[in-house]
């Protein structure tokens, strides 16, 4: 018995266009809400919501077997944090500000099992081999490992084609809001410059055979990033879908 596919990097490197959306609740029952929406994936976030390992392990019980696929994004690369989220059962993340090469091949080996990594073996207790009942985990494992490395300043702009040649990187995810600070413009990803590199950034990893994947909420944007070719669009995010709903709604009674 084999690790179990891991259905978004199938649909990956099949060329499937994938919408996802950010989960920042870090709460299991919102999480189960948003599966039923018909996302293809979802975020769980850690970088900048208050998950942790309990709080993502909960998630990621709730979207197993749903069509839903989880993203889980560390709020750093550290190897130590990477074992512990595989073994909840993760088997894609998203990892944010990697600038170079030697970055992203460092990512790929803490998410694989020796000779090819440096994950550690403590998978019979874990999760992810179903407490021993799945007994080729071990040697199956590394083939399901699904890693994006987030593009967010211009040094990883100066470094995408290398980024992109490293075995074991899966997709790019251009951050347009920390690509847009690093360049000088605080908060508009709209900028002429910014547009022009977000643009440049997803057409070259469109050529190549590593995913192009963004994060745009409007949908006029969206489309344009599609066009330019992102593979793997997060289109909204369920923190902000609340609060605008319930505002929202609240004004319209005030103002009636």
């Amino acid at each position: 018995m084999s690790a179990p596919e891991n259905t978004f990097k199938t649909a990956l490197k099949r060329g499937d266009k994938l919408y996802g959306c950010w989960a920042g609740f870090a709460d299991p029952y919102p999480t189960e809400v948003l599966a039923t929406a018909g996302f293809d994936w979802l975020t769980l976030d850690a970088e900048h919501a208050p998950n942790d390992l309990r709080t993502l392990m909960a998630q990621l019980q709730v979207l197993e077997g749903k069509p839903c696929q989880p993203v889980v994004r560390l709020p750093m690369g550290e190897p130590w944090l990477i074992k512990q989220v595989l073994d909840a059962g993760a088997q894609t993340l998203l990892i944010p500000m990697v600038d170079s090469a030697d970055e992203a091949r460092a990512l790929v080996r803490a998410m694989r099992y020796p000779p090819h990594g440096i994950r550690g073996s403590g998978a019979a207790l874990a999760r992810a081999s179903q407490f021993s009942a799945v007994p080729d985990y071990i040697t199956t494992a590394n083939d399901q490992m699904c890693l994006l490395v987030q593009i967010e300043s211009r040094a990883a702009v100066a470094a995408l084609d290398d980024i992109l040649a490293v075995e074991g990187v899966d997709g790019i995810f251009i951050g347009p809001s920390d690509l847009a600070n690093d360049m000088g413009y605080l908060g508009d990803s709209n900028a002429p410059e910014v547009r022009d590199t977000i643009k440049d950034v997803l057409a070259r990893a469109a050529a190549s055979d590593t995913a192009a994947c963004i994060l745009a909420l409007d949908h006029e944007t969206a489309l344009t990033y599609r066009d330019w070719g992102a593979q793997i669009m997060a289109v909204g995010i369920d923190v902000l879908m609340l609060a605008q709903t319930a505002r929202a709604v609240a004004q319209k009674w005030r103002d009636g």
